[in-house]
């Protein structure tokens, strides 16, 4: 009995253990989503201050009433999960409470037949009423555990007992939380009703200068596109730089092995020029030879009155050897390196360069924010402007909105390949990472230059905070001049 009651105290003790841990980690989320909301709602006041138009209060707000439906809802978990200890601990409680029903039940049977065998006499007739030694021995044993067994079941009510009052304790905690908790959403929708009640003012008020708004906003686009074309630019000279180094390294080596190809072509032939010289030589010395034997004789015969000798004939091979002509080895030429096309749109990767793209695009969905605070505030791709439906923009990476005095990081390790002054106030800064590039634009101030090795997370530069009070850093990703979606390279926030 001991051993199922131990069991069952662990396996409550481990419920309640997890069932705190999932509360704590919806404690922590829900107090993270106040404190961004505190901070949006700041800037949101200071661009109501500062604004002509409300366009981009209305970005605050959404992402306000986003954040807010977000605290509802992890609210919501919490009651839940609060609502589903409260049912499991009602259920243990009536389960102690029919236990316990059950244990006092038997002991007050046990507390009975005590009584009725109270007196010394009856346990001593018990005793000595035995058979044998040894069936008296057994009798005082029993007797011993009985009332071991009674002091025992007195014990385990008792702690039972303590077990059903802590959990009528927690039960009553718990309800306390779980009604606060429901005050909270309750007070939460409210403030979210509200909230949506504004952006529909600051909806309205954009409407009255409709085509104000829609032609700033047009220029803006434009001005993107103008920047999108200096930074498509940027990369495809980054690419046929590259290109053009891998290129002049390709033909070093190739022009490395054709001299020393050419040098052991040469001495072969010189070797072998020199062989065919030496063998002439002495071929002609040879002939030169036979030729003086052969006018000797004849001097001498012609002396002696005698016919004149049939000459000694020239070897066939000397003769041959004699005909042949020595090889005149050329002097070396220098080999003009010409210049050869490069791609602009694709890199031809050296080793190293496919290790940095390897790493990067094996980190995808991993990457830091390059911010360390703040909200994307205006996402990738074509869109549907938030108030104006019929007017689509472009984005060709994220906008984040961040604190004042922020600074912009790297998210990988790379290069820093351009550093462009857009304006006096607009800065960019273009890091490689294999083929990879990330661009973060819209800097006031730049602490690196072309050339520099960077660390992930190394500060790159101030982020302009505009006119009306907005810290706005604008960030791509591409992969040679192909833009992609860095919210899907990015880790969750």
């Amino acid at each position: 009995m001991l051993k199922y009651f131990l069991s069952f105290i662990f396996l409550i003790t481990t419920t309640l253990t997890w069932s705190q841990d999932n509360q704590k980690k919806l404690e922590e989320r829900k107090a993270k989503i106040q404190k961004e909301i505190l901070e949006n709602e700041t800037k949101l006041q200071t661009v109501k201050k500062k604004e002509t138009t409300a366009t981009k209060a209305i970005v605050l707000q959404s992402n306000k009433i986003k954040l807010k439906e977000e605290l509802i809802a992890t609210t919501e978990k919490q009651t839940s999960l609060l609502g589903n200890s409260i049912v499991a601990n009602q259920a243990q409680i009536a389960k102690l409470e029919k236990e316990l029903q059950l244990l006092k039940e038997d002991y007050a049977k046990m507390i009975v037949q005590s009584y009725k065998s109270r007196s010394e006499e009856s346990r001593a007739m018990f005793l000595l009423s035995s058979e044998s030694f040894l069936q008296a021995y057994k009798r005082a044993q029993y007797m011993k555990q009985y009332t071991n067994y009674r002091h025992m079941q007195g014990q385990e009510i008792k702690s039972k007992t303590n077990v059903l009052y802590t959990f009528n304790a927690k039960l009553d905690v718990q309800k306390s939380a779980k009604e606060q908790l429901i005050a909270e959403n309750d007070k939460e929708r409210l403030s979210l009703e509200k909230e949506k009640q504004e952006q529909l003012k600051l909806v309205e008020s954009l409407k009255k200068d409709k085509k104000k708004i829609i032609a700033e906003i047009k220029k803006k686009q434009q001005e993107a596109k103008t920047i999108d074309r200096k930074i498509d630019k940027l990369i495809r000279e980054a690419i046929a730089e590259a290109n053009r180094k891998a290129a002049r390294e390709k033909a070093e080596k190739l022009a490395k092995e054709k001299a020393k190809a050419d040098a052991i072509a040469k001495a072969k032939a010189q070797a072998a020029a020199k062989a065919i010289a030496l063998e002439k030589a002495k071929a002609i010395e040879k002939k030169k030879e036979i030729e003086k034997a052969n006018a000797l004789a004849a001097a001498q015969a012609k002396a002696n009155s005698k016919p004149k000798p049939k000459p000694i004939p020239i070897p066939k091979e000397v003769e041959k050897a004699i005909a042949q002509e020595v090889p005149v080895v050329s002097k070396e030429t220098s080999v003009t390196q010409q210049a050869v096309a490069v791609s602009t749109t694709k890199m031809d990767l050296s080793p190293k360069d496919k290790v940095d793209s390897d790493n990067f695009k094996a980190n995808k969905g991993k990457l830091p924010w390059p911010v360390e605070r703040g909200f994307i505030s205006l996402g990738y791709g074509d869109q549907f402007h938030p108030v104006y439906k019929e007017l689509q923009i472009h984005n060709s990476g994220l906008e984040f909105t961040t604190d004042s005095g922020s600074s912009a990081r790297a998210v990988f390790s790379g290069v820093v390949t351009s550093v462009i002054i857009i304006s006096p106030v607009n800065k960019l800064v273009m890091l490689q990472h294999g083929d990879f590039f990330t661009i973060y634009q819209n800097l006031s101030s730049v602490n690196v230059s072309k050339g520099d090795n960077v660390s992930i997370r190394q500060s790159l530069g101030k982020i302009k905070t505009n006119g009306d009070g907005k810290t706005i850093l604008k960030f791509a990703i591409t992969q040679n001049t192909t833009y992609t979606n860095p919210r899907s390279w990015l880790a969750g926030k």
